[in-house]
């Protein structure tokens, strides 16, 4: 999208106190244009023809019809670039979860006990300008999950003192779903950064462990990282890594947010450079910004293998193009490879 032309956005949401805010906020970024609001998918249907927005921010729980079925309809006859900003309850992560199954671009939450109105609205922005830019056809073309051709791995001997550390942000639910199916249940640990609010991270690992070979569930702080085991950072808490023996071990915290985000990938990945070193993979995914490109570099240095999505099959290469220039990847590729690659490295051990 050309610099000088501002991107148009819908705001639909049941709530009358959530549009004025949205529109009160975003109205202040010189490239956003919100051209209309509305307060449920009728009348943003109609709204959605008659001003054709770049991008649409939507609720899913809402009166008359829910968001869900409104966006599936939307994604078939009318794609529009849709970012889910919804509330924290249960229901609200398993339908933020499926909005992104159909083709959402993201999904943020409210304002509210977790989030504040100054936390969401730099990384709404982020997504507008962003979203703004993707092709929607690509967005929906990566929700196809690779086939599940389990991927062989040699001894388990080889594989328990090590640790495979993965970082993903916009597009992420999607490729990480398609990097973890291929891969056998006696895998190595499985360390994953989401960036997600809280409530849909659980929601995520539900899912992943309902289509995934390993146990996969969302982090509680002291959990032991064993073989066939996948754990998710919770929302709104960082995750690091933490060795006692031979042992890994997870520990959750609220430290500030870095890059806006928490959980963020670089605590992640700068963790593990430091207690697992030579002894891990680390895997950057899709994502906008830069989150993780400095953690993956350090787990480089430290003697770390590491992979980083290419832009090809990236939804954005954000987080993974700063990874590349930043000498922090060792190889670039498809996300189809990823995963038989991440097994392969973290059989032969540490860097060359």
């Amino acid at each position: 999208m050309e610099l000088d032309r501002k991107i148009k956005v819908l705001v639909v949401d049941d709530s009358a106190v959530v549009r004025e805010v949205l529109v009160r906020e975003l109205q202040k970024h010189p490239r956003i244009e919100v051209v209309g609001t509305a307060p449920d998918p009728y009348v943003a249907r109609d709204k959605i023809l008659r001003l054709a927005p770049d991008v649409m921010t939507l609720d899913v729980e809402m009166p008359r019809m829910d968001g869900i079925t409104f966006l599936r309809k939307i994604m078939e006859h009318h794609p529009v670039p849709t970012i889910v900003v919804s509330s924290l309850t249960p229901k609200g992560g398993e339908m933020a979860m499926e909005a992104l199954s159909i083709g959402a671009f993201d999904v943020l939450c409210k304002p509210g006990a977790a989030y504040t109105v100054g936390d969401l609205i730099p990384i709404l922005i982020g997504q507008i300008l962003a979203a703004a830019d993707v092709d929607i056809k690509k967005i929906r073309s990566n929700l196809t999950a690779v086939p599940a051709v389990r991927i062989q791995h040699k001894a388990m001997r080889k594989t328990t003192n090590r640790i495979l550390a993965v970082g993903a942000s916009t597009g992420g639910t999607a490729a990480i779903e398609n990097f973890l199916r291929p891969i056998e249940a006696n895998c190595p640990p499985i360390a994953i950064v989401q960036h997600m609010p809280p409530g849909f991270t659980k929601s995520f690992a539900e899912r992943l462990n309902r289509d995934c070979a390993m146990e996969v569930r969302e982090a509680v702080d002291g959990d032991l990282l064993n073989p066939g085991i996948a754990l998710v950072a919770p929302g709104n808490w960082h995750m690091v890594l933490r060795r006692n023996g031979a042992q890994y071990r997870v520990a959750l915290h609220q430290g500030e947010r870095r890059h806006y985000q928490r959980p963020a990938v670089d605590e992640l990945f700068e963790s593990v450079a430091e207690y697992a070193g030579g002894n891990a993979v680390g895997v950057i995914l899709t994502g906008m910004g830069a989150d993780g490109a400095d953690g993956l570099l350090k787990m480089r240095q430290a003697g770390a293998r590491t992979i980083a999505q290419d832009e090809a099959t990236s939804v954005v290469w954000g987080m993974p193009g700063e990874a590349v220039k930043r000498g922090a990847a060792e190889f670039v590729m498809p996300l189809h490879q990823i995963a038989g690659k991440a097994m392969e490295l973290v059989q032969d051990g540490g860097a060359l």
